[in-house]
Parts: C-alpha cells; sequence; structure tokens
C-alpha cells in the first residue's frame, strides 16, 4: 500500500478532484482505491480554507507506480490490524468491571469477544433513563444523586461533545480500535479520519447502548444501579465485590473504571488501605462567546457550512508558572450543571452532533498540584475540589453562577475596562441547568483567580475578543480529570492483587479516548494474566459457571 501525505484541496472539493489529484501525484491514468487516514484543516490562508489529507493507496502495478513517485510526499506503508492477545477463552474465570464509562465499556467489549464473559457493575441507570433524569434536573433542580451528568451508562463523557481525540501515543493500535468499534456501534465513519473527532451527546447516547447490547451478545452482563460498596479481600487478593445491600459477588479479578466522580468509592479504597496518591489536575471555568465571533478568527468569516462550527485550542503560562489552557471545547454548545452531590455544584460543556447552537464555550482552567490542595494525604485533592464546589451552589442558592469577563477582572486585578466591543451587551449564555447573574469571581482561591485572568487576557491576544469584557464566566469547572490515583504496578494491578484500576477515575486517562484505550489496555493484561494462571494450574478460589 502507499501513503500521501499533505494533499491539499480546498474544502469544497468534489469526490472527483480528490481522485485527480492523487493520480496526479501519483503519475498515472489508473483508478486508486483511496482511503482517508487523516483530515484536518489548513487555515492558513483565510478566509481560503483546504483540507489536509493524509491517504492510504492501493492501485494495480504498485512498485512501477511508487518508482516515478516523488518519495517526500509517497511512501509504502503497510497497515497493521489490531490484534487482542487471547482468543477463544473456555475457561471458568468470570471478570468483574465495575463502571461503565468509556473504560468499562470497551474493558467489558474485548473481553466479552474474547470468550471472558463479564460481569460490568454500574451503580447509575441505563443511558435512556439516565437522560431523563438529567433533563429533569436541569429543568427542576431535583438531583438524583446516582443518575446525573456524572453517573450511569457511558460515564461523565456521554454528556460532553463525544471528542475523541488524544494526545496518547499508540504504538498498538488501540486507538484505531477503539474508532472502528465506535463506528461499528453507529458512530459517524467521519471519526475514523477527521483530525478532531467527535460524535455529539444525542448520537453517542444511542451508540452506547449499542455497545452494551454488543457486550451482551458476545456473553457479557451489564446490571444497573448495582452500586459497588466494598471489597472481600484475603491475604491481599481480590477474592470479590459487596454490593450496597449486602450481595456478594465472588471475583478473583476486578476491574475498577470507577471514572472520577466517584468519591464514596475513593473513600472505600482508602478505608481498605488501598494504595492511592493524590494527583494533579486543573480547575477553572467555563467561558462562552458568540460562535461567530470563533468562526471569525479561526476562518476568517462568520459562518462556514461546509466546516460548521470553529473549535479552538488555547494554551499560556501565567507569571506563577502555572499552567492556563483550554479544555473540553464545544463549538456550537451548552454550559451544563454537572453536579452529583447536594449542595456542591460543578459545571461542564456539551455539544450535540450538529454543533449549531448560538455560542462557543470551553473550560479555561488552571493548572493545581498537592501543595494547593492544604492538607496530605491521597484525598486532598478531593477535599480541595468540594470546597470550591460548595462555594459555587452557594453563590446562587444551587442555580449555576453567570458573571461578565469585565466584572470578574475588575474584581480580581482591580482595573480593565467592562467592554472592548466585539461583544454586545446583551450577550446570553446557553445553559442547561438554570442560572443566576453571581460574583463567580470568588470561588477560586486569589492566585488561582489571577492566573485565569492573565490567561484570559494573552488568549485575547490570539483571537481578538476573547478578553471582552462582556464574555461570560461561569463556574464552577471542578471534575476536568480525577484528583486520585490508585497506584498499579507494571502488571497493571493495585497493591491488592487481581484488582486493576482502570481510566480517568483511577488516574490513568484524560478524555473518553484514553480512557477507553486504557480499558483495552487493561482488558489485555488481564486476559493474559488469567490464562497464565490457568496454565500453571492455579485457577483461583472462584469459578463461574457457563451456561
Amino acid at each position: 500500500m502507499l501513503r500521501i501525505n499533505q494533499l491539499l484541496l480546498p474544502v469544497e472539493h468534489s469526490k472527483e478532484e480528490l481522485s485527480g489529484k492523487v493520480k496526479k501525484i501519483l503519475r498515472t491514468d489508473k483508478e486508486p482505491e483511496i482511503t482517508v487516514v487523516r483530515r484536518s484543516v489548513d487555515a492558513r490562508k483565510k478566509p481560503e480554507l483546504y483540507f489536509n489529507y493524509v491517504l492510504n493507496i492501493k492501485i494495480d502495478n504498485q512498485k512501477e507506480v511508487y518508482r516515478r513517485c516523488d518519495k517526500k510526499q509517497v511512501q509504502i506503508c503497510e497497515e497493521r490490524p489490531y490484534r487482542f492477545p487471547v482468543k477463544d477463552y473456555h475457561g471458568r474465570q468470570r471478570p468483574v468491571i465495575i463502571g461503565s464509562g468509556p473504560a468499562g465499556l470497551f474493558c467489558a467489549w474485548m473481553l466479552a469477544k474474547a470468550g471472558f464473559c463479564p460481569l460490568v457493575l454500574e451503580r447509575g441507570k441505563p443511558v435512556a433513563e439516565r437522560m431523563q433524569d438529567v433533563q429533569k434536573f436541569w429543568e427542576s433542580g431535583c438531583l438524583n444523586t446516582e443518575s446525573n451528568v456524572q453517573f450511569g451508562e457511558g460515564g461523565a463523557g456521554t454528556f460532553s461533545d463525544g471528542k475523541l481525540n488524544t494526545l496518547v501515543k499508540d504504538t498498538y493500535g488501540r486507538n484505531r480500535e477503539v474508532l472502528r468499534l465506535f463506528v461499528k456501534a453507529g458512530a459517524p465513519e467521519e471519526i475514523l479520519y477527521d483530525y478532531k473527532p467527535h460524535i455529539g451527546t444525542d448520537i453517542l447516547c444511542r451508540v452506547i447502548e449499542n455497545i452494551r447490547h454488543a457486550i451482551e451478545a458476545a456473553g457479557g452482563q451489564i446490571r444497573f444501579q448495582a452500586l459497588v460498596a466494598d471489597f472481600k479481600i484475603k491475604d491481599g487478593q481480590i477474592r470479590g465485590v459487596i454490593l450496597k445491600g449486602g450481595e456478594e459477588i465472588p471475583a478473583d479479578y476486578v476491574v475498577l473504571a470507577p471514572g472520577h466522580s466517584a468519591r464514596d468509592t475513593f473513600f472505600m479504597l482508602h478505608q481498605k488501605q488501598i494504595h492511592m496518591e493524590a494527583k494533579p489536575f486543573a480547575v477553572g471555568m467555563r467561558v462562552e462567546h458568540p460562535q461567530a465571533l470563533i468562526n471569525q478568527a479561526q476562518y476568517g468569516r462568520d459562518r462556514y457550512p461546509v466546516l460548521g462550527n470553529a473549535p479552538y485550542k488555547v494554551t499560556a503560562k501565567a507569571t506563577d508558572g502555572r499552567g492556563v489552557y483550554s479544555f473540553c471545547m464545544c463549538p456550537g454548545g451548552y454550559v451544563v450543571n454537572a453536579s452529583s452531590e447536594q449542595g456542591r455544584l460543578a459545571v461542564n460543556g456539551m455539544s450535540y452532533s450538529g454543533r449549531d447552537g448560538e455560542n462557543a464555550n470551553s473550560a479555561i482552567i488552571v493548572s493545581v498540584s498537592p501543595k494547593d490542595y492544604g492538607s496530605d494525604g491521597p484525598l486532598a485533592g478531593l477535599e480541595f475540589q468540594r470546597r470550591l464546589e460548595e462555594k459555587a451552589y452557594r453563590l446562587a442558592d444551587g442555580k449555576l453562577p453567570v458573571e461578565r469577563y469585565g466584572d470578574y477582572r475588575r474584581s480580581v486585578l482591580e482595573e480593565g475596562p467592562a467592554c472592548e466591543g466585539k461583544i454586545p451587551k446583551g450577550f446570553s449564555p446557553c445553559i442547561k441547568g438554570e442560572w443566576a447573574i453571581a460574583p463567580v469571581h470568588e470561588i477560586l482561591p486569589g492566585e488561582l483567580s489571577k492566573a485565569f485572568v492573565e490567561g484570559m487576557e494573552h488568549f485575547g491576544r490570539i483571537i481578538p475578543g476573547f478578553n471582552d469584557g462582556n464574555a461570560l464566566v461561569e463556574g464552577i469547572e471542578s471534575r476536568t480529570s480525577s484528583p486520585v490515583r490508585i497506584v498499579r504496578d507494571e502488571s497493571l494491578q493495585a497493591s491488592v492483587r487481581g484488582l486493576y484500576p482502570c481510566g480517568e477515575g483511577a488516574g490513568y486517562a484524560g478524555g473518553i479516548m484514553s480512557a477507553a484505550m486504557d480499558g483495552i489496555r487493561v482488558a489485555e493484561m488481564l486476559a493474559e494474566q488469567i490464562v497464565i494462571m490457568e496454565n500453571t494450574g492455579d485457577k483461583g478460589e472462584t469459578v463461574y459457571e457457563r451456561k
């Protein structure tokens, strides 16, 4: 197979124009078979915009064609499809997986396809019922602490943008396999090659249901409203899990994929003396701008129907050395009340697949580390989060607090204009949930608020109008990633043997893709370990009767 890099075409091009450009590069009249590997937007000459392609090409007489090509743009490549290390398992061990976020679902899917018949325990509800609970909360403020934006089938990423980009280096093909499986479950094929792929909350909910059905069809089982309250441990080895209500489920292999908001689970692990440590993460605010302002900055025009609404990514360093950066940017999206505990408020961002809302929003977050938490211990970051969320809740009596950036800036720096004129004074928020004007600047500690403002002012020099006084600031964005890491060794096991921490909540991922990839990695390791142990005669204490 041949690989073509750096093929540029105007974004409005036709399939015939793409094929013609490929034949020109290959110096051939023969029709090639074209597979898009990567497609990104080149906006260096905006408002003239181009797609930059990486393509795989199959063509007759490849050697002769390649001989004539420019070797700087065309190379020979070889496809290496992903392979799970175990096939057709027929033993009697049944892994238990705690959590049905991306890590738990993809771990379960891989194990089920290999014959392990995993049991998934999810504290929340199936996604369709969960959507009803979330909508009720946004409309009435009535929070279900076990079925919300954080808890339930699909995990916290279900109510986001369904972003599938990751910075994780992937030499094993897990990234491509996750995307392939998403498409198999009903996601659009464009995610296989778009530089910044996304699914959208509306489509993602259907995809998650299809993944559940695929797991069940392959022999797995998913139980909802099954909160794991304790572990059964003997001689440093996991021997089972205990559900709220007292039911015991025997298991020698347990994957712990709880998500970053399972605070009660972290406290239980601490009580069981399972080795954990506090880790750095980031906190900040959601910031809203008119989507037309972002489109103009990124594409050179207010609207570009072929591309849809524009995303952005910005980074800076504050004078105290903290990183300040955008996170979970939602073009044409909504800011959502993402709370999961009574008396505490957290926000997130969400887009539907069309990304066709009036506003753009992103979290602008500031890095924090254990020295900021105010106490020692593995759960210090969790308590730090809770204090900030309690402040945010009190500001507007549980409604999502909103403040103009100009007011925020003046309160932090005691200087600066209210408005620089890029954003209309009447600009209003796109929010899921009740909201109210409140002094959002009071939530963060002073040094973090100052770093936030420094970042906003820097970003205003990159995207004109970003630091306009009429931009909207909403908080608090506190659930960017887990403040805890459940320590695991080279075999991916915790200090209790047979327990496999996994995904974002365990401290080993940061988004849908990296969590799903970690779920696959843990499934690989666990499957190999089970086979090795059975081949050496150690079959464990618990077995699963296949039916």
